[in-house]
């Protein structure tokens, strides 16, 4: 079910939000202060390609730097992203089908919002992190 799922999933949203996650992160990269960000957004850019059977768990050793990095994040490109998010979401809403891919979005928004102190793992390994 997972790929059929992330299959449907690349048609319709998947690519276009890679494609959008890729762009930040190409931004962000230009300069040396960026690089962490931008490595972040290819990071949630995978995971916003293939989002089925995968998950996010927060890294408890994360401590201020990223959150201050997560403040700065924030304003340069996650309300941007979110917005993708929320946008594309009700789109998909709108049909039956549609419905669970659109809550995978919706799903998406907080880790658009505030990646960093974040890790993607599958979701039969999120309960072994913890």
């Amino acid at each position: 079910m997972k790929t059929i799922l992330n299959v449907i999933w690349l048609v319709l949203s998947g690519f276009w939000l890679f494609l959008g996650y890729m762009a930040a992160g190409l931004l962000l990269c230009i300069t040396v202060i960026g690089i962490p960000f931008g490595i972040a957004a290819f990071r949630i850019g995978v995971y916003a390609l293939w989002p089925f059977g995968y998950t996010t768990v927060e890294r408890r050793e994360a401590g201020a730097p990223s959150c201050v990095g997560n403040v700065l994040w924030l304003v340069l490109a996650g309300w941007w992203l979110a917005l993708g998010h929320i946008v594309t979401g009700i789109a998909l809403c709108v049909t039956i089908i549609g419905i669970p891919l659109g809550v995978a979005n919706f799903k998406l928004i907080p880790v658009s919002l505030l990646p960093l102190g974040r890790d993607i793992v599958r979701t039969n390994e999120s309960f072994a992190v913890r």
